[in-house]
């Protein structure tokens, strides 16, 4: 995937800062799992400039904020995975992880079958937040 090629709808980028984009994670924990990624390869947090962190840390807020509306969590995991043997997917691009959290979200399926059931398609997910961060954006 690369942000550069403007395809949102296709990769699901949410929104696009100067230094950071938002786009749903495609193997998602949990409905609206979302991750804020700067465009520069970096592989450390450590290693981000200040404008990029702060723009991270935005994104992360108004994706709370979205999530918040649209969906109604019962709270948040957040986070990121720094290296490979952090069980970071793509070791030399960081990213940051918003999960939304639901009282009773798990159940016996990934403990028994190991396998995931989402209640909602990735792409209704999508609309419903693009429509969140475009009515808080409207916002005064």
């Amino acid at each position: 995937m690369q942000p550069s090629q403007h395809e949102d709808a296709k990769y699901h980028i949410l929104h696009r800062g100067e230094y950071c984009f938002m786009m749903l994670n495609l193997y998602p924990y949990n409905n609206g799992h979302l991750m804020i990624a700067p465009y520069e390869h970096i592989g450390a947090f450590d290693e981000l400039d200040a404008a990029t962190t702060a723009d991270m840390t935005a994104q992360a807020q108004l994706a709370m904020k979205a999530v918040r509306q649209a969906m109604r969590p019962a709270g948040f995991n957040m986070g990121m995975n720094q290296g490979k043997v952090a069980g970071a997917g793509f070791a030399d691009h960081i990213h940051f992880h918003i999960v939304p959290r639901w009282n009773g979200d798990t159940n016996f399926m990934p403990v028994i079958a190991d396998i995931k059931v989402m209640p909602e398609h990735l792409d209704v997910v999508y609309q419903k937040l693009l429509q969140a961060l475009a009515e808080i954006k409207s916002q005064p």
